[in-house]
């Protein structure tokens, strides 16, 4: 059977366990070393050295003796503590608090560092969350590995906490992601269903429908490829009316006129406000000024403060084209905006068939 593979967090900790225990292998011999003199000196010269050589790791270590009190932090430990335990009497470990990876308090006697010591052997695979005096909690991976003399005897572990908060924090924004994705796929799946449903209501013939539903799935794809582009982002209003508009622009922007300051939607406004577009752009384009050389749409917004709540009103103006009557049935473009618009977001819609071209008129709250 394969063995498993190693994290890269677990490979380079492992890398620095065994620099440090060779470390404390060099040391040990002259741990023992009694007397004074030149003895004195060399243990003190080596234990400096191995301190030293702590010190200037960048992980947080310490070690313990082998009734699992402190001899020994660096300041890396300290940083993730985020306090200074006291030697010789701080057990086990010198953090404030400690937790299991789900939330329940771990007692100090319960930590990996009493178990290495407990059991008599390295710990490995186990997470555990650092809570520091001032409320913030850090996770972290342990791996307290016990020492030994030169005789076997148990001596003390040392042991070294890997910050992973970097780690859960990507682990956490991927899995808002995947349920970000899960909720927009249903929504889409049930904004398809009506858009099909109320298409054939209001479709004469199989070719008319095809042509109608064909153009707003289309529609509803440009609008979804520009949020998967911006997964964790919005989409700008202007991004959606420029999806819509652009084609019949002349190139001189005298055709098509956008005016409105920056506006970033999100999804739950993002879709329905872009179809809501892609039907009056639509609309234009059979039956009003887009159907005909020198047909202008203009179309301003702005974010208003209104009872202490923001407000995007959006004016979609028509002029120069064919005169304008009002329809004679009720279509999916009209639906969308008198009522579905209504239900989803809270707009208030109004639309105006005036002869000289079609106006309307859509206020959405917006949030905070």
């Amino acid at each position: 059977m394969d063995k498993p593979r190693l994290s890269v967090v677990e490979t380079q900790a492992a890398a620095v366990e065994q620099k440090v225990v060779r470390a404390w292998t060099e040391f040990e011999p002259y741990a023992g070393a009694g007397g004074r003199g030149r003895g004195f000196e060399t243990l003190r010269e080596r234990e400096r050295r191995f301190h030293e050589l702590l010190e200037a790791l960048p992980t947080a270590i310490y070690t313990t003796d082998e009734n699992g009190k402190i001899t020994y932090y660096n300041q890396a430990a300290v940083d993730l503590w985020g306090c200074s335990p006291v030697l010789g009497s701080t057990e086990w470990c010198g953090s404030w608090k400690l937790f299991w990876p789900n939330g329940l308090p771990m007692r100090h006697d319960q930590c990996p560092m009493a178990m290495a010591l407990r059991e008599k052997r390295p710990i490995r695979g186990m997470e555990a969350i650092a809570e520091r005096a001032d409320g913030i909690r850090v996770p972290f991976i342990p791996f307290p590995t016990p020492l030994y003399d030169s005789a076997g005897a148990l001596v003390g572990a040392v042991n070294m906490l890997v910050d992973i908060t970097d780690r859960k924090r990507a682990e956490n924004q991927q899995a808002l992601m995947i349920r970000e994705l899960h909720h927009r796929v249903r929504n889409t799946l049930a904004t398809v269903q009506a858009v099909m449903r109320t298409t054939a209501r209001a479709s004469a013939t199989i070719e008319e429908f095809e042509e109608a539903f064909v153009g707003r799935i289309d529609s509803l794809s440009k609008t979804h490829e520009l949020l998967t582009e911006n997964f964790d982002q919005a989409v700008a209003l202007a991004t959606l009316l420029s999806n819509e508009l652009d084609a019949y622009d002349d190139g001189a922007c005298q055709r098509v006129r956008l005016k409105g300051p920056p506006v970033e939607l999100p999804s739950v406004l993002a879709v329905p406000i872009g179809m809501a577009l892609h039907e009056l752009t639509t609309n234009a384009a059979k039956y009003g000024s887009l159907s005909m050389i020198g047909g202008v749409v203009e179309v301003t917004w702005s974010v208003r403060i209104e009872s202490g709540a923001r407000r995007l009103h959006v004016e979609w103006i028509e002029q120069d084209g064919p005169a304008v009557k009002p329809p004679t049935r009720k279509g999916f473009g009209s639906r969308l905006l008198e009522h579905v618009l209504a239900r989803q977001i809270g707009a208030d819609v109004t639309v105006d068939y005036d002869p000289d071209g079609l106006r309307a008129r859509i206020i959405v709250p917006l949030p905070r």
